[in-house]
């Protein structure tokens, strides 16, 4: 068992956009991921996502059934469950820390595939 610090594992990194590995559990990566800005349009056709606000907020844009863009946002200490095939993207104003559980194998641009921000092989830290 290892504990693990959750700021000392954030002061690691600084890029945006790039999730790192901190531990894995029942099948599921739990990543760090600093963010700012817009993320791409995409979905994920066979896995949930969950996203835990570290610190800082964000908006997550999502199309409803009818493909109306609706939002949600985001404090420190809140939580989100984005069902399987929901199409989502993140956007934050300012820097924001999250915490990620995703099934292992779980590409963080899903159905856009070969997009600039496609993170194939993220880090473990």
């Amino acid at each position: 068992m290892t504990k693990i610090n959750i700021a000392e594992k954030l002061s690691q990194f600084t890029e945006h956009w790039s999730p790192r590995i901190v531990a894995e559990l029942n099948g599921q990566h739990l990543k760090l991921v600093k963010f700012q800005g817009e993320f791409v349009w995409h979905h994920h056709a066979n896995e949930d996502e969950l996203f835990l606000v570290v610190e800082g907020e964000f908006t997550m844009e999502y199309k409803d059934a009818q493909g109306e863009i609706q939002s949600i946002v985001l404090r420190k200490g809140e939580f989100l469950n984005v069902p399987k095939g929901t199409e989502h993207r993140p956007v934050a104003a300012q820097e924001v820390s999250v915490l990620l559980f995703e099934p292992v194998g779980t590409l963080n641009t899903g159905t856009a595939g070969s997009s600039p921000l496609t993170v194939a092989d993220p880090v473990r830290i």
